[in-house]
């Protein structure tokens, strides 16, 4: 299979993929009890108001009826509105993305280059130091995201002032504004995944340490750096490339927890939101959303996947 019929079959499937989540959200949502009608128009109104209003917002309508709906306008770009808010579900959530994509990317990279690099170390120095790293990596594993966002705020933000402990700046506003307000978030939903990433990078490298072939490289004198970069690390790639790639899953997972404890307007906020408030077509928009970048990340490790392993390099 060419890359190119790779990367139709994995943007096919996730095409399929999306409208799965998408119905399996409204099924989902329905089963929630609470009434956005209610909500918008609060406790005192009366039960016709409230008949009214869901009229109004066609949610009186079979649940079918409101997917096939919602369905087809998806297929044209068009996300619906927020019930809560007057504005469209793909412009609220485009904003937010601004935020998180730059969270979950800047985590996602973190974490590889932190990951492979003590994984690296581990294997190449062992002894005490590989122990130490692994007690290092592992301690971080254990740790919950929203608990090591609250530390790092508390401590480097409330108490030592060098860096926000809540808000966003936008990168157009001021650019070392925005890198700050992103530190503290990065460094808190980065900290699980790379004990695995480290843990899968020092067995990769270890096993092609191993290999006889690199010994005898290493006996004619090869320079370790060389050997490193050329033969080593390219060899050990695939498994920690597919550690990768489930990291990014779950980094954007974390980023739900970390935005509302940092206080940040990303996808994770609104979703927590919109959730509370029952609005519907913004529940599956983010739904949809995140079910989008996961999508794009798989393929991104699959079309790395066939660069690096020359089983695949069957490019038309």
């Amino acid at each position: 299979m060419t890359i190119r019929q790779l990367v139709i079959r994995r943007l096919v499937v996730g095409f399929a993929l999306l409208f799965v989540v998408s119905a399996l959200t409204f099924v989902l949502v329905a089963l929630i009890p609470s009434d956005p009608a209610r909500s918008i128009l609060g406790n005192t109104a009366t039960a016709q108001q409230i008949t009214a209003l869901r009229s109004q917002l066609g949610l009186d309508r079979p649940l079918w009826a409101q997917y096939a709906s919602w369905a087809g306008h998806a297929l044209r770009g068009d996300l619906g509105s927020s019930l809560i808010a007057p504005q469209s579900v793909a412009s609220t959530l485009n904003a937010d993305l601004s935020v998180t994509l730059p969270l979950t990317v800047g985590a996602v990279l973190v974490t590889m280059t932190v990951g492979v690099a003590a994984g690296t170390l581990a294997a190449l120095r062992g002894g005490v130091v590989a122990r130490l790293i692994d007690l290092v990596a592992l301690t971080g594993l254990a740790l919950p995201s929203f608990w090591v966002a609250l530390v790092l705020g508390e401590y480097f933000g409330v108490r030592l002032h060098w860096l926000p402990a809540t808000g966003f700046v936008a990168f157009a506003d001021s650019p070392l504004g925005w890198l700050r307000s992103l530190v503290l978030p990065v460094v808190a939903v980065a900290v699980g995944g790379v004990a695995a990433v480290a843990k899968q990078t020092r067995e990769s490298v270890d096993g092609v340490l191993r290999q006889e072939y690199i010994r005898a490289l290493r006996a004619d004198g090869l320079p370790l750096r060389r050997l490193l970069f050329l033969h080593v690390l390219r060899n050990a790639a695939i498994p920690v490339v597919a550690v990768g790639g489930t990291q990014f899953v779950a980094v954007l997972g974390g980023t739900v927890i970390v935005e509302n404890v940092f206080a940040l307007p990303g996808l994770g906020s609104t979703v927590v939101r919109a959730a509370l408030d029952h609005d519907l077509p913004l529940i599956v928009g983010a739904a949809v959303y995140f079910c989008a970048l996961v999508v794009l990340a798989n393929l991104l490790v699959d079309v790395v996947f066939a660069l690096i392993n020359p089983k695949l390099r069957n490019v038309s």
